[in-house]
């Protein structure tokens, strides 16, 4: 057996899908005032998951309830970390229509690699959500 072998088994465990990457932990998702978050939604997302859960960022507090997201948010999310004991339902289209999808607790930094029907993804496709 190669001597790379074993560094190459390292590298490809580091890099599969569903890593963590720079989103935190979802038991540490709290808002400034140390109050429990139930969500988090990021605008940047990258291949790399060490670049994920970057840009701007949508903090969504505990039985919200947003068939319409904030300006500038609808469609933007490219990355999202649901809190522990809490579970994120998000809609494809405004008014809670179109496409749904359950997000339990966790970090998802790629939301391309979560299919929305056949052809489609969640990456930039957020445009409702409810939290509980």
């Amino acid at each position: 057996m190669s001597p790379l072998c074993p560094l190459m088994l390292a590298l490809a465990l580091v890099a599969v899908p569903g890593a963590q990457g720079a989103c935190p932990v979802p038991a540490d998702l709290k808002d400034t005032d140390g109050m429990r978050t139930c969500a988090k939604l990021y605008d940047k997302s990258d291949a790399y998951y060490a670049n994920c859960c970057q840009g701007a960022v949508l903090s969504v507090e505990p039985g919200a309830d947003l068939p319409y997201l904030p300006s500038g948010w609808a469609n933007t999310a490219s990355s999202l970390v649901v809190g522990q004991r809490c579970e994120l339902t998000v809609w494809s289209r405004p008014g809670k229509g179109g496409k749904t999808r359950k997000f339990s607790a966790g970090s998802y930094p790629r939301l391309e690699e979560y299919q929305r029907g056949i052809f489609g993804n969640w990456a930039n496709s957020i445009s409702g959500l409810y939290c509980k």
